[in-house]
């Protein structure tokens, strides 16, 4: 989609989706490969502690097996199937042959409990589960039936894809939840499409000889399915599949050299975690980042720990890989999260819908392919999403040259003294004093100020709180970023609430600030 040689103007400026009438996920990911090179290398599953190859035509096997299974229990196009399972060919298979029926596959996470799988379940109306074992035992007592291939006699004979189109539903993939209610973002066949633009321009033109992709996020986020696994299958690239319970910087090391990984997607969380351990990883071509942003520090320790430039990209469950950088097309900006992907038109906007030279809300117009169909059985939620022609990603930013930065979610930003003030620049800031491991920053109620800036520090294994460090801390933000910005109170935690995707749960940590300011009046 993106040729090689040409300058990040050329590439906008030459770009088109081409979505066809007919398409099909099964077909790019697997069947259109195994046609035309079944033995071509597709996933190094590592997953059960060997090293198992699997090749298109194998994978075609599995998914047309799995699909024959599927159809069996009475699986049709339309109905909503969920996958509950870990980093797999498997995993991978049961997606593939979800869509060759034209039924929709809802990715789910093991971390989940009962509450939230049986919420999403139900919400779905889900006619059936793909998992194994340890899935099964998470299912027990509620929920649709489960299909587990690893213990079912499937039939061995080819399957055709079903005759689909880019807007027909493909996949339910639900919103993390940490403003309410968990929500189904519903996506067409179009959004695999729509991810590979930005996949290939942050991994510097991924496709490229030697390629081999890999993330430790798990395959039931967006960010392990259609960042990785899916656009790796489609651009012929070989995926990596690694099961880790819990992520360790040895584990993770021992999968890049087992794998021959080339190519990584770390969520933030993870590069933390390597830059406690004081990781160096030799032999990568690229390292791309996203969900958070990373901010300097942590771009400057990745030129020291992988000897490249991490790529930053942008995008959330409704439309993703919409800004990356890009460090083979051009440098990237210390603060910022890179430019707008080929076919993507991203731009901060006002309240009235209008593109804004100053601080807005982050947007993206219409016609987008990575756009979700819309929110599922949620019209009234599809409809506040959106300003006119822009969908709303609920988060504010400046665009500076055309790159963009991100200031915070919308109900993120500190309002203190007058000022707004974005948590991401205190975060990283704290980031880089010797004592703190990882931190979350949000604003406190306050009379005089309407808010105050509170930094919940978790520290570094073996390290005490103290009043002196916690002085030092402010100090720290006062001296590098801002007067008015520094935390005027800090509190230490043994861990942040995360989200399964790694990300800080903001919202509780404002609830603390909030509860903790009524116990003082």
């Amino acid at each position: 989609m993106l040729e090689l040689g040409r300058s990040y103007g050329e590439l906008v400026a030459g770009f088109r989706w081409n979505l066809p009438a007919q398409l099909n996920m099964a077909q790019q990911v697997c069947d259109a490969w195994a046609a035309r090179e079944p033995a071509r290398l597709a996933i190094l599953d590592l997953s059960g502690g060997d090293a198992t190859r699997v090749s298109y035509g194998d994978l075609r096997c599995m998914a047309d097996a799995l699909a024959h299974g599927l159809a069996a229990r009475g699986v049709q196009r339309g109905d909503r199937v969920g996958v509950l399972r870990s980093q797999s060919a498997w995993t991978a298979a049961a997606h593939i042959a979800v869509w060759k029926l034209g039924a929709v596959s809802i990715p789910l996470f093991k971390l989940f409990g009962p509450d939230a799988l049986r919420a999403r379940l139900d919400d779905a109306g889900a006619r059936l589960v793909i998992s194994d074992a340890e899935g099964v035992g998470l299912l027990d007592g509620f929920g649709p039936d489960v299909l587990v291939p690893e213990e079912t006699d499937l039939p061995d004979a080819p399957f055709d894809a079903a005759l689909t189109g880019p807007e027909d539903p493909a996949v339910l993939i639900y919103t993390s939840g940490t403003t309410g209610a968990a929500k189904g973002a519903l996506h067409g066949h179009r959004i695999l499409t729509g991810h590979l633009p930005g996949v290939v321009i942050s991994h510097d033109m991924l496709g490229q000889a030697g390629d081999c992709l890999w993330t430790p996020a798990d395959w039931a986020w967006i960010g392990g399915l259609f960042d990785v696994a899916m656009p790796g299958l489609a651009l012929g690239v070989p995926v990596v599949a690694a099961r880790m319970a819990k992520f360790s910087v040895r584990d993770c090391l021992d999968v890049i050299a087992q794998g021959g990984v080339r190519n990584v997607f770390f969520p933030p969380t993870a590069l933390r975690m390597l830059k406690a351990g004081d990781a160096r990883v030799q032999g990568l071509r690229s390292v791309a980042s996203g969900g958070e942003p990373l901010g300097a520090e942590m771009l400057d320790w990745g030129r020291r720990a992988f000897g490249l430039a991490i790529n930053e990209f942008y995008g959330q469950t409704e439309c993703n890989m919409v800004a990356s950088s890009c460090s083979a097309l051009f440098s990237p900006e210390p603060g910022f999260i890179g430019r707008a992907v080929p076919g993507f038109d991203v731009a901060v906007i006002d309240d009235a819908g209008q593109p804004s030279t100053g601080e807005g809300d982050i947007a993206i117009r219409r016609g987008a392919a990575s756009m979700m169909l819309g929110y599922w059985n949620k019209p009234d939620a599809t409809t506040a999403k959106f300003r006119g022609d822009w969908m709303l990603t609920g988060d504010r930013g400046v665009i500076e040259d055309g790159f963009i930065r991100f200031l915070g979610r919308e109900d993120d930003v500190i309002t203190s003294s007058g000022y707004r003030i974005g948590p991401a620049e205190i975060e990283d800031c704290l980031l880089t004093h010797p004592a703190v491991a990882t931190v979350g920053v949000v604003g406190k109620p306050d009379p005089l100020r309407t808010e105050i800036v509170k930094a919940y520090v978790v520290l570094k294994a073996g390290l005490g709180p103290s009043e002196t460090l916690a002085d030092e801390l402010a100090c720290h933000v006062k001296a590098r970023v801002a007067q008015h910005a520094y935390p005027r109170e800090i509190g230490f935690l043994d861990a942040l609430p995360m989200t399964v995707t790694g990300k800080v749960i903001r919202k509780e940590l404002k609830a603390r600030a909030t509860r903790e300011r009524e116990i003082t009046t």
